[in-house]
């Protein structure tokens, strides 16, 4: 099937960027040079004790547990764990009566993940393995769920958001960090632009994502652009895919933008202000 082969490549993938600490999801094995998508996402503060492991393993688009705004005392399910940079600093967040799941499909990714949390001494923190279509948690038993430029992976995004419903507790929230598309985008440059992003070839347009949280039963939700990418920050890598970055600037500007996108199983609104 089309959707196993998708989820054993990321797997092959991922597997091979938690080998090599320090790689990034969305660029590296596809084009090289700076990263806008994946550098400066957290603040200097928020990683005061946590191991540069995770830092270094991150795969991100976003700071979802900063604009989650977690509580004291929450528990947080973050999917697609990789390295566990969101899940420790989730822990840190929800404090000693609060706790973090982190779940990963990768053994490898599972490995450096649950040494960061050794080396980071933090204990309010479970890794577990399975599929984010399919999650190992009972009914409403969390009450954040959050993610970090992985839902766009999946091949099934409508399971996916469903299962996240399913997780969490009445009046709990989804927020999550993602990849969106805003407005058409020609295929052939969409395709090109893709592969400069890397992690996001599955990324669904705004309103196709609003659509699927509507029909997994979210209410309240809020989709907000946290960067916009440009032709510029790409000119090397689409330029050597033969492409006139000049030509085509016009045509993505503004249209390729990482989100953070917030519901509510339930009232009441998650808009953060």
């Amino acid at each position: 099937m089309a959707e196993d082969k998708v989820k054993e490549d990321i797997r092959q993938r991922y597997g091979r960027i938690a080998t090599r600490v320090g790689a990034s999801c969305c660029a590296p094995e596809v084009g090289g040079g700076s990263n806008p998508i994946t550098s400066d996402l957290y603040a200097d503060r928020e990683t005061v004790g946590l191991p540069q492991e995770a830092l270094a393993a991150s795969l991100g688009c976003g700071n979802p547990t900063a604009l989650a705004e977690l509580q004291p005392g929450e528990t947080v399910l973050d999917l697609g764990s990789g390295g566990g940079i969101d899940v420790l600093l989730s822990a840190k967040r929800v404090g000693p009566t609060g706790k973090a799941y982190g779940l990963d499909m990768t053994d490898e990714m599972l490995a450096l993940a649950r040494e960061n949390q050794r080396k980071a001494g933090i204990e309010n923190v479970e890794f577990l393995k399975g599929d984010i279509e399919s999650i190992p948690l009972p009914d409403e038993s969390v009450d954040v769920v959050v993610s970090n430029c992985v839902i766009n992976l999946s091949a099934n995004k409508d399971l996916v958001l469903s299962e996240a419903f399913r997780v969490l507790k009445a009046g709990g929230r989804l927020a999550v960090s993602d990849i969106v598309i805003r407005g058409e985008v020609p295929a052939e440059i969409r395709k090109n632009v893709e592969a400069w992003l890397g992690c996001v070839a599955g990324a669904l347009e705004e309103y196709e994502y609003e659509a699927k949280l509507i029909a997994a039963g979210f209410d309240e939700i809020d989709i907000e652009p946290t960067r916009v990418y440009s032709a510029e920050q790409a000119r090397e890598f689409l330029t050597k895919a033969g492409l006139d970055v000049d030509r085509i600037a016009p045509q993505i500007v503004g249209k390729f933008v990482s989100a953070f996108i917030c519901a509510r199983k339930g009232e009441p609104s998650c808009r953060f202000s």
